[in-house]
C-alpha cells in the first residue's frame, strides 16, 4: 500500500510516496481540505455547500459536490478513504503523514517540555513544529473555506510562535531575539504577548527606555478601543 502524504499548512496537497498527486482546481482542493480537517468526522453536504459556494449554491450543487468527491477519490487511488456516510462524506487516513497532526504533535511535546523547564529541547521542538508551515494555510481553496479555517490554524501557530520565543528568553537569546521580535510586533500590532517578549528582551539587554516606550505606545494603542490593560508594566522594572 503507498504512503499518502497529506498537507494543509501552506498549499492543499497530496503526495504518493512523495510524488505529488495533482489535485486540479480550487473546487476539488477545497474538498480534500474540508474532509482532512474533519480528522475522520463526516462532512455533510450542506457543509461542502457552504464552503464552496458560501450561502449562494448553484441548482446543480449536489451533483457538483458528488462529482468533485468522485474526483478527488480518482485522483488519490483506491487507498483514499473516502467514504459516503448518510447525508455527507468521510475520509479517514489512519496513520499516514498529515502535516497538522504532525505540527500539532511537536508543538505539544513543545509545550510539555517548556511546562518542565525543560527550555532547550522546548525551542528545538516548537521550532521543528513551526517549520511544518511552507505558507499560509490552505492556499488554493476557495474563499469561504479560508474564511471559516484559517484564522484558528493561524492563531495555534501563532502560539507557538510565542512559546518558541518565551524558550528561547529563557536561553538568554535576548540581543538575538531583537530584530525577530521587532518584525512580529509590527506584524501584529494588537497581539500582547510579542510586544510583552520585545519589551523583555530590551530590558534585559540595557535598553530600558526603548522598553518604557513600547510599554506605553502598547498601553494606548490597547486602551484605546479595548479598554485593556497590557500586562507586561513589571517586566520594564525587572532586573536582569
Amino acid at each position: 500500500m503507498p504512503i499518502r502524504d497529506y498537507r494543509v499548512l501552506g498549499p492543499v496537497e497530496a503526495r504518493d510516496d512523495g510524488a505529488e498527486i495533482v489535485i486540479p482546481g480550487v473546487k476539488r482542493r477545497t474538498v480534500l481540505a474540508a474532509l482532512l480537517l474533519a480528522r475522520g468526522a463526516v462532512v455533510t453536504d450542506a457543509e461542502l455547500s457552504g464552503l464552496l459556494w458560501g450561502d449562494r449554491p448553484p441548482p446543480t450543487s449536489a451533483a457538483q459536490i458528488y462529482t468533485n468527491v468522485s474526483r478527488v477519490r480518482r485522483a488519490l487511488g483506491p487507498w483514499a478513504g473516502i467514504r459516503r456516510e448518510a447525508h455527507g462524506y468521510r475520509m479517514r487516513i489512519g496513520d499516514d503523514p498529515f502535516d497538522l497532526r504532525e505540527f500539532e504533535i511537536l508543538a505539544g511535546r513543545g509545550r510539555t517540555a517548556a511546562a518542565a523547564g525543560r527550555h532547550q529541547e522546548a525551542a528545538r521542538l516548537l521550532r521543528a513544529a513551526l517549520a511544518v508551515w511552507r505558507a499560509p494555510a490552505l492556499t488554493g481553496v476557495t474563499e469561504h473555506l479560508i474564511r471559516v479555517a484559517r484564522p484558528p490554524l493561524e492563531e495555534t501557530r501563532l502560539v507557538a510562535l510565542e512559546q518558541r520565543v518565551h524558550a528561547d528568553l529563557e536561553l538568554g537569546a535576548s540581543v538575538e531575539l531583537l530584530p525577530e521580535l521587532a518584525v512580529l510586533v509590527a506584524g501584529h500590532p494588537r497581539r500582547e504577548v510579542f510586544r510583552a517578549q520585545l519589551v523583555t528582551a530590551l530590558n534585559r539587554t540595557e535598553r530600558k527606555d526603548q522598553a518604557m516606550s513600547l510599554y506605553e505606545e502598547t498601553h494606548r494603542l490597547l486602551t484605546g478601543p479595548f479598554g485593556l490593560h497590557p500586562a507586561h508594566r513589571p517586566l520594564v522594572a525587572e532586573p536582569r
